[in-house]
């Protein structure tokens, strides 16, 4: 530590500096985006257009400028050169004079402050660490790279990294900009091409690693990125509640974050399904099994079939049918060379029929058919309703809830029907994460139905209508706010909510409206917010949009994936540019992964490459000695970063509510995880006196395993171990996941698994 008065009096000058720079930059920035608002009043499409993404472009530098405030500066570099030295932060500042202040974090020049070492010192002789209580300096660290004074295997910044480690958790994930390892910064900066599969055991910092590398992504593919957007897929919604501030520290905006059962718009999959429910679901033979349930719903009538249409009788061939249904399903789409989707082919098909039935009609008359005559037979309803019997109009969740209701339709085994079968449930059953990914693959054959185009092109044609009443003659410019109806209804709730915020942007000078344009300008834009969703924000846009496709995907956890799964999220990045982190040995889902080749293949063949992180920053060495009785034999786990003299303890149940206030009183401020077995996290929170759930922000939570899945806490008390070893359907893999939650305290409560059990008792004999 070289936190004598003169170094740190030295470093406060420096870091003042950085700060009154942030503070000029901020109110520059602040000042151009109130002059946006105060500028001209947008006349048309393309003007809102441009003037929408100029002010975007200043709130999102206002947002990253915010964001730099904690920590700007964390540390600096000395290099060989005499008055070479850099300054490591946040974001990257230059002077007035444009002179490099501050460097990037993400910024190649930043590179040896993560990855110099003693032995390969990249020019440095010096690293500093820079620790800041609010703007204030209040110690350094140094690492001084040089072979005679320090061991090669030692940690960059050490002492910064260990005090991070210390910490008491808050509930929510923080940043590592100013403690990343060597072996994380290259995962970080490596090619955003291909799907990058990063492997790692508990506590090796997969998760912050993979947030990090989405900063480093957006800042030097920004151009690339911005606006397509990073997807980040987490197990559950707690696990994004406790990752979701991450990237915004960063300054970093153009992130979605969702789970997989919200990748299908309209639906959200928070059902629950059985462990064979969802292993067949997710199994990748359900790709082909609702393929051939879609091609078996188109049907050829055994004997021909007679209509009577206005008078005129027809008659609907057998042969007819085979032959237009052979003519749509050769049919190929003019793009993509593939076949049409069956909503798509099905548009053949009736054109087919309607044609054969006009030449048809034409014959018997003894005239020549008209254009027109297939045109109107193909929407009569009594030929209509035969041709929908035979080629029915799909909609995925109508269809896949009607194969469920009767899975004798789908092509597996009596055992695999059962499963997934709702015949006997007594009422509708709520979406599931496995169902999700069924919604889309049916999606994918289905295509959009005609129903649906009809109502996007409703929607479409209302923009304009809301558009064209901006602008329209001065007569609708002159007219009151109560007498213009275009786009929302002149009394609706979004007119009058317009209409204030309108009132008040221009009460504090922030636009500009003509009294004459003011009932058009408050109209548009309530049309806007009503009628057209993709004005919101990327998430909202992204999500509701199954045609999205993101720059790049980043998958938590994903070994609990289905192969079902991983079609869907390829669906989302045409690309292939993914970060993939996960650990096989934590696989938990009855679909998960046991291999990724096996996952990663079948969507992207070739085009997959793996790293792997082995040092366990997360969880002491006691701890995760405990966890590591329960891998199988030949997987490697991670090494133990840090020891402790708090060792793991374990008791029969006695009182549950005493040992939980006691380990809060132990960590303070920090945060206790009670985790039982699934089946009895009710009862385990009736005794706490707490609601169950993964609740981020109490000082004691009580979920399962699952739940728990990618987060951590000060303190962990696992209930009945031997439990949920049991329940697990793949064995300890859940219990493995309890284990190694905590980073500094661990107990176990009630009956432990004797592989536990024996290193507890090793444990405590080495202890005295």
């Amino acid at each position: 530590m070289a936190s004598n008065n003169g170094e740190l009096a030295a470093e406060q000058a420096y870091v003042t500096t950085l700060y009154e720079r942030l503070d000029t930059l901020r109110g520059l920035t602040k000042g151009r985006l109130a002059e946006v608002y105060a500028g001209p009043t947008a006349e048309n499409e393309q003007a809102y257009s441009e003037r929408e993404q100029m002010s975007q472009e200043y709130r999102d530098r206002a947002a990253e400028l915010d964001a730099a405030e904690r920590n700007l500066c964390f540390g600096r570099l000395d290099f060989e050169e005499e008055d070479d030295t850099l300054y490591i932060g946040r974001i990257g500042l230059r002077s007035q004079d444009h002179e490099t202040i501050l460097v990037d974090w993400r910024a190649r020049a930043a590179e040896p402050f993560y990855r110099a070492t003693a032995k390969d010192r990249m020019g440095v002789t010096r690293r500093r660490h820079l620790h800041l209580d609010g703007r204030r300096v209040v110690g350094v660290d140094d690492d001084v790279l040089d072979l005679d004074a320090v061991d090669e295997g030692r940690l960059a910044g050490e002492a910064a990294l260990m005090a991070s480690l210390r910490r008491h958790r808050t509930g929510r994930m923080a940043d590592i900009v100013a403690t990343i390892q060597a072996d994380q910064d290259r995962v970080i900066r490596s090619d955003r091409r291909g799907i990058l599969v990063v492997e790692g055991g508990p506590g090796t910092g997969k998760t912050v690693v993979a947030l990090h590398r989405a900063a480093y992504l957006l800042y030097t593919h920004r151009k690339l990125l911005a606006g397509r957007g990073i997807l980040v897929l987490g197990p559950s919604g707690a696990f994004l509640r406790y990752i979701d501030q991450v990237l915004p520290s960063l300054g970093e905006s153009d992130v979605v974050l969702a789970t997989t059962g919200e990748l299908y718009p309209g639906v959200v999959g928070d059902g629950t399904d059985s462990p064979e429910a969802a292993r067949v679901k997710g199994d990748a033979k359900m790709a082909d099994v609702l393929k051939k349930a879609v091609e078996d719903t188109r049907q050829i009538p055994a004997a021909d079939i007679e209509v009577r249409a206005d008078g005129t009788s027809y008659l609907i061939t057998t042969r007819m049918c085979r032959e237009a249904r052979a003519e749509a399903e050769e049919a190929q789409d003019q793009e993509t060379s593939e076949p049409l989707q069956h909503n798509r082919g099905r548009r053949v098909f009736i054109a087919s029929v309607a044609i054969a039935l006009a030449r048809q009609a034409a014959r018997g008359s003894g005239r020549s058919a008209e254009p027109g005559d297939a045109r109107e037979l193909a929407v009569h309803p009594a030929i209509r309703t035969v041709i929908d019997a035979l080629w029915p109009e799909l909609e995925p969740q109508a269809l896949l809830a009607q194969l469920y209701r009767d899975p004798d339709r789908l092509a597996l085994d009596p055992g695999e029907r059962a499963a997934i079968s709702t015949a006997a449930a007594s009422g509708p059953r709520p979406w599931t994460p496995a169902d999700v990914a069924l919604l889309d693959e049916l999606a994918e054959l289905t295509g959009p139905s005609d129903t649906a185009t009809r109502q996007a092109r409703a929607d479409r044609d209302a923009t304009e209508a809301g558009q064209a009443s901006w602008e329209q003659s001065t007569a609708a410019l002159e007219a009151p706010i109560g007498s213009v109806s275009r786009g929302a209804p002149a009394s609706s709730p979004e007119m009058e909510y317009a209409a204030q915020i309108v009132s008040q942007l221009v009460s504090d000078g922030a636009i500009v409206v003509p009294p004459l344009e003011f009932g058009a300008f408050v109209t548009w834009i309530a049309a806007r917010n009503t009628e057209r969703e993709s004005f919101g924000d990327l998430a909202q846009r992204a999500l509701g949009d199954r045609a999205w496709a993101f720059g790049h995907v980043i998958v938590d956890e994903a070994q609990e994936l289905s192969a079902m799964d991983w079609r869907m999220v390829a669906r989302r990045c045409p690309a292939r540019s993914m970060t993939v982190v996960g650990d096989l040995a934590q696989t938990a889902a009855p679909g998960g992964a046991d291999d990724w080749a096996a996952m990663l293949d079948p969507v992207a063949p070739g085009r997959w490459r793996t790293a792997r992180l082995t040092v366990n920053y997360r969880t002491p060495a006691p701890i995760m000695e405990v966890a590591v009785a329960l891998l199988p034999d030949g997987v490697t786990p991670p090494i133990a970063a840090r020891d402790s003299s708090e060792m793991p303890w374990a008791a029969e149940i006695t009182s549950l509510k005493e040992m939980a206030e006691r380990e809060a009183e132990l960590v303070h401020e920090g945060r206790v995880a009670v985790i039982p077995a699934a089946s009895r996290v009710a009862e385990t929170a009736a005794a706490l006196g707490v609601k169950p759930g993964a609740n981020l922000s109490a000082p004691v939570a009580v979920l399962t395993p699952r739940e728990a899945k990618g987060l951590e806490f000060d303190s962990v008390i696992v209930v009945d171990a031997a439990g949920i070893e049991a329940a697990s359907p793949r064995g300890g893999a859940d219990l493995y996941v309890a284990l190694t939650r905590a980073t500094r305290r661990l107990g176990l409560l009630g009956p432990v698994p004797q592989k536990v059990r024996a290193v507890l008792e090793r444990q405590q004999a080495a202890g005295g």
